[in-house]
């Protein structure tokens, strides 16, 4: 379909620009959000009309879209998500769940504000642009994990994957070991701590 943007769209062209788009991306946003015309003869000429007051509208919009992304720009959301333990996700993150999870963190935005180029299907942290505007895109962190506190800890720069996974395992498990034995022999909670810290360094050494 070819349509007259009413505003700068990005990937598309500028203000006033006849382009061609696919029919379901003009009949589900571009037509229904105000931001482009069907391209017929009557259209064209209503833009040339409108044109002052349309680039007077975006100068506004611009405006309150930096307003929002100056408290969106930076923010982080976490997405829990089923994953293996080499971190690939049973499944996606697509750009409805993103726009779903920042509309619930209090910023309303839509999927094709979302500018993902594919779906997100490993565990990690995603830097994602959202485009307020045409020449607005304050760009979000998406903390995708299996839990919560995995989110906590991959916010602190920590592996939840892999290698990292298994010897964060193997260390717990040394600890919980050391703990049992101590505690049947009747070992104070004080000594019993040391004794922990002692027993997860010496394992941590062998197994370097």
């Amino acid at each position: 379909m070819q349509v007259i943007l009413l505003e700068r769209i990005g990937r598309l062209g500028q203000m006033g620009d006849v382009v061609t788009v696919k029919d379901g991306y003009a009949r589900n946003f571009l037509l229904p959000k105000g931001k482009a015309l069907r391209a017929t003869k009557a259209n064209r000429e209503r833009f040339e009309q409108d044109r002052s007051q349309l680039e007077a509208r975006n100068l506004e919009q611009k405006s309150e879209a930096e307003a929002v992304a100056v408290k969106l720009d930076g923010q982080s959301f976490i997405i829990i998500r089923q994953a293996g333990e080499s971190g690939q996700l049973y499944g996606s993150v697509s750009t409805r769940d993103i726009a779903g999870v920042v509309t619930e963190g209090g910023f309303s935005i839509e999927r094709p504000q979302v500018m993902l180029d594919r779906p997100i299907k490993t565990l990690g942290l995603h830097d994602v642009r959202i485009a307020l505007h045409a020449e607005v895109g304050p760009r979000v962190t998406l903390n995708v994990a299996r839990s919560e506190d995995e989110a906590a800890r991959q916010a602190r720069g920590e592996e939840v994957t892999g290698r990292a996974m298994e010897e964060a395992d193997l260390e717990a498990e040394a600890a919980r070991r050391a703990a049992e034995k101590l505690f049947e022999e009747g070992t104070e909670a004080s000594d019993i701590a040391e004794a922990i810290e002692e027993t997860t360094e010496t394992e941590a050494k062998e197994g370097a």
